[in-house]
């Protein structure tokens, strides 16, 4: 029998190998025709008695990524038709437990069964190695084995929750789950997720091995007499498990993410029932998470749309590709040298210039403490090293720029001295080079004008650290052409980051409304709310620091600096706030510039632990300093729907025109709280309706700022969505026709 999914061989040993290979696609996933093909081999295996073993292994790379959660959202979200809210999740239910009776039926088969992971295993795709008797990876540090769909808002739903931790028991399991963290295959041998990991030529060969000379054809846990490794939540010694995993899922999640908490009851509840009775409660749980506005959200932003941005769906068409083999790169601080690293590691050739010889020295040693961190660690080796370090030059000679295909300028935030290094490294290009420059503020159609060709000219604006943020936003300035956007895109995707596009506008997207997180808790403090409840809340928000941290961490200088140049261009327009002259005050006559200076907000003492400056008692008298949970609820909103509110501004202005850019953007440039899925989505969550009233409600008490723009009131009157209104799916079609 032939199989659209999979190919099998039967060997004179009796010996079915079973090779996962879906036809185009990169990974093999979960999807509806590749179950219904694996049923179909359980089934021939179940009744064929010249079947003496299994091996399910993969034709690809990898062995799978997991489920196909596109096709899971638009069945989560298909119309229910007539269907009653009851009848809709008995529906999803059922969907879920035939999953798991298929992998229920693959383990109890009769035969023995092994997984040959030769790659990456992932979710859904681990899950089914999990049903096997007997797993062995290829010994490889790239390999990854996990189960990471906490990440997206969602639980192992292929019985992950209740294999794991009677395999390695819910103290060692809970970890993997909550966090969705992946393992090499040594430490998962380590750890007894798998049974063994060894060289990838030797793969089949111990699979075939292990059925021949032990084959044991039945789990653990159907095994007369099996106890849960480090024993059940009542168990002695083991109900510390769970009374400190709640404490700490409570103390770094605020209880914001359902999924963790469905993660910890799956694994309390199900390691205290047999196994197929844990799969059920597993199953219930599963179905909770997927009809939750945080699940939803969260596969929408955090997977598909990301996915989406990062295979180039804001890229122009028409365009060729390109590549970028030299690049030059102007400032070798932080965000110079990161760029230069993240460049170099992907083969490029990088020239990193700055004033002196030992401002660029230090730049390109910032890739070499990079690397040797690596070889520390086990995923660098010295050869390697020498390797990337060979293909950064540092310098201050800009004669070594000539050849270069990218340019990119991360300088001091200073418009002459950035029209300065412009006119001086564009003598030495082609025609064709592109130049980019790094500001996270100021307008790229003005700095443009020091260039002889605009056209060529665009945004490109990292985030630190560069080497551990995904995002890039690339900001189109008036005189940028396709070519040139193409071009940048191209650059992104081979650094392997993820691109959002906006329009120009003064802070671009993501500045502009991460300032307004920030200024919002300076606000908060200068009314006299207490600044340890300003910053707890920040936090309890989703953000991922409160907001009189972040604005320690961004330096309060350049925020004042920021707020300078903003007045100064606006003129009457500017609207002055009461953070204003606390700013000036604790910048200019204190001099307390943040982080970089060890005093802002906190004070950061040598031994490293920060705490709030006491002195902040003297600038602002607290008149709020205990909270309820009226005041806290009020205070998140705040928080949160002054960034969403911003957002909207920009959609409405068309700085952000696609709303993947800016849900994504948001959550992965400056850690806009996930479980929303980005500020829009928020929005939507919401109601339009109902979020229009609630700004008008601030607005009128605290100010113009909340003010809803006239999209949300259009929106509003139909409680529309940006994700019906704006469907870029819907958009990209019309395009088309």
């Amino acid at each position: 029998m032939t199989y659209e999914n999979f190919k099998t061989d039967l060997d004179g040993d009796g010996i079915l190998t079973v090779t996962w290979d879906m036809p185009e696609r990169s990974m093999n996933v979960l999807s509806g025709s590749s179950m219904k093909d694996l049923g179909g081999i359980i089934e021939k295996v179940t009744s064929d008695d010249a079947i003496k073993g299994v091996i399910i292994t993969s034709g690809k790379a990898a062995f799978g990524a997991g489920a196909d959660l596109g096709e899971m959202g638009s069945n989560a979200s298909a119309s229910a038709g007539d269907q009653t809210h009851e009848q809709k999740l008995a529906k999803q239910f059922a969907g879920v437990m035939a999953f798991n009776n298929l992998l229920r039926t693959l383990e109890t088969c009769g035969k023995p069964v092994v997984a040959a992971i030769n790659g990456l295993a992932m979710g859904g795709c681990l899950e089914v190695t999990l049903a096997c008797h007997y797993r062995v990876a290829a010994d490889d540090d790239s390999i990854q084995l996990g189960l990471p769909e906490a990440k997206v808002g969602l639980l192992p739903g292929g019985g992950g929750t209740q294999r794991l931790p009677r395999l390695i028991g819910a103290a060692n399991a809970l970890p993997l789950l909550l966090q969705g963290k992946s393992l090499r295959p040594r430490k998962a041998a380590e750890m007894g997720v798998i049974h063994k990991a060894v060289p990838a030529s030797q793969l089949l060969i111990e699979a075939k091995r292990w059925i021949k000379e032990e084959g044991d054809a039945e789990q653990p846990w159907d095994k007369k007499g099996y106890k849960v490794p480090g024993g059940t939540p009542y168990d002695k010694g083991n109900s510390t498990t769970f009374v400190i995993g709640n404490a700490l899922l409570r103390k770094t999640t605020y209880g914001n993410y359902p999924a963790q908490i469905n993660i910890m009851k799956c694994v309390y509840e199900g390691t205290q029932v047999p196994i197929d009775a844990g799969l059920r409660i597993e199953g219930r749980y599963f179905v909770d998470l997927l009809n939750r506005p945080e699940s939803k959200n969260m596969i929408r932003s955090l997977f598909l749309s990301m996915q989406e941005l990062g295979k180039g769906a804001r890229r122009p068409a028409g365009v060729d590709k390109t590549e970028v083999k030299k690049l030059g790169m102007l400032g070798a601080g932080m965000m110079g040298a990161g760029i230069a690293y993240v460049s170099a590691k992907v083969g490029m050739e990088v020239v990193l210039i700055d004033t002196d010889q030992a401002a660029a020295d230090k730049g390109k040693a910032y890739s070499e403490d990079l690397l040797d961190k690596a070889i520390g660690k086990g995923r660098e080796t010295e050869e390697g090293k020498q390797a990337l370090l060979s293909k950064i030059t540092a310098t201050t000679d800009y004669d070594a720029l000539k050849g270069c295909d990218l340019i990119i300028e991360a300088v001091f935030e200073d418009r002459d001295v950035k029209a300065e290094v412009t006119k001086k490294s564009e003598v030495l290009l082609s025609d064709d080079a592109v130049f980019g420059s790094n500001t996270s503020t100021l307008p790229i159609t003005g700095l443009a004008k020091a260039s002889s060709r605009p056209a060529n000219f665009i945004g490109i604006h990292f985030f630190s650290p560069v080497d551990r943020m995904p995002l890039v936003e690339i900001i189109v300035g008036k005189e940028t052409t396709d070519a040139t956007l193409a071009k940048a895109m191209d650059y992104v995707a081979q650094i392997k980051k993820t691109p959002i596009v906006v329009n120009d506008s003064r802070g671009f997207y993501t500045s502009r409304c991460f300032g307004t997180y920030v200024s919002e808790g300076v606000e908060m403090f200068a009314e006299g709310i207490a600044p340890a409840l300003v910053d707890n809340v920040g936090r309890m928000t989703g953000m991922p620091r409160g907001p009189l941290e972040m604005s320690d961490d961004v330096a309060l200088d350049l925020a004042h600096r920021v707020r300078t140049a903003t007045k100064k261009d606006l003129g009457d327009k500017y609207v002055a706030t009461a953070a204003d002259p606390l700013m000036e005050k604790m910048v200019v006559d204190l001099g307390r510039y943040g982080r970089k200076n060890k005093k802002g907000f906190y004070d950061y003492p040598e031994d490293g632990k920060k705490r709030l400056w006491p002195g902040l008692g003297d600038l602002v008298e607290a008149k709020v300093t205990t909270s309820s949970p009226e005041l806290v609820e009020k205070l998140k909103k705040r928080l949160l729907y002054r960034q969403a509110i911003e957002a909207a501004r920009c959609f409405e202005e068309q700085v952000v025109t696609d709303v993947r850019d800016a849900d994504v953007g948001s959550i992965i440039g400056w850690g806009f709280a996930p479980y929303t899925g980005g500020p829009l989505s928020l929005i939507d969550t919401v109601g339009t309706a109902e979020f229009v009233k609630a700004c008008d409600g601030f607005a009128d008490e605290l100010g113009e700022r909340f003010r809803p723009n006239q999209l949300l009131r259009d929106m509003a009157e139909t409680n529309d969505t940006f994700y019906s209104r704006f469907n870029p799916k819907g958009q990209m079609a019309a395009a088309a026709e």
